[in-house]
């Protein structure tokens, strides 16, 4: 059961960072961007980390205040609650 948490969270994270990748290139390239709120959606969704990591790795949505803010935020939040949800599961708590 942790293995498939942690595999869950993994995903999510993944689709958060390419959600992330690809509002970037279609910004590059003029074409429909994806919602800012969908973007913070994710981040929210247990995609802290994946939207921390493409805001560094894209160099994207870094001078927005909301996402400047969200991204570390909810990275911690993410890693928080996924580690007291695996300290459940192994009997830690």
């Amino acid at each position: 059961m942790l293995a498939i948490l942690w595999a869950v969270w993994l995903v999510i994270n993944l689709i958060v960072f390419a959600l992330y990748g690809v509002d970037k290139r279609r910004a590059k390239r003029g074409q429909w961007r994806i919602p800012e709120k969908t973007l913070l959606l994710g981040t929210w969704l247990l995609g802290g980390v994946g939207a921390f990591a493409a805001m560094r790795a894209f160099r994207h949505k870094t001078k927005h205040i909301a996402f400047q803010v969200s991204a570390p935020i909810g990275a911690i939040l993410s890693l928080a609650a996924m580690l007291f949800a695996s300290g459940k599961l192994l009997g830690l708590f």
